[in-house]
């Protein structure tokens, strides 16, 4: 999956458990929400495999539909 900053659209690059923007100079969390209430996500790892849940009633969630959003870093 690539992410794109969210103010000059380009890629980011991952680097030390945050996206950074080079051209932007700016770092980015990302957060991962529920299509449905835009809540965030408990993400769920195990052996290699992420997997979402929504707490607030919706269940497991595809990863195809989750809402990925960013967000300035150390703020």
């Amino acid at each position: 999956m690539e992410a794109h900053c969210p103010q000059c659209d380009l890629p980011m690059q991952w680097e030390s458990g945050h996206f950074h923007c080079g051209p932007c100079h700016a770092d980015f969390q990302q957060t991962a929400l529920c299509p449905d209430c835009q809540k965030p996500l408990q993400t769920l790892k195990a052996c290699g495999a992420v997997d979402y849940f929504c707490q607030n009633g919706h269940g497991m969630i595809s990863k195809k539909r989750v809402v990925f959003s960013y967000s300035p870093y150390g703020r």
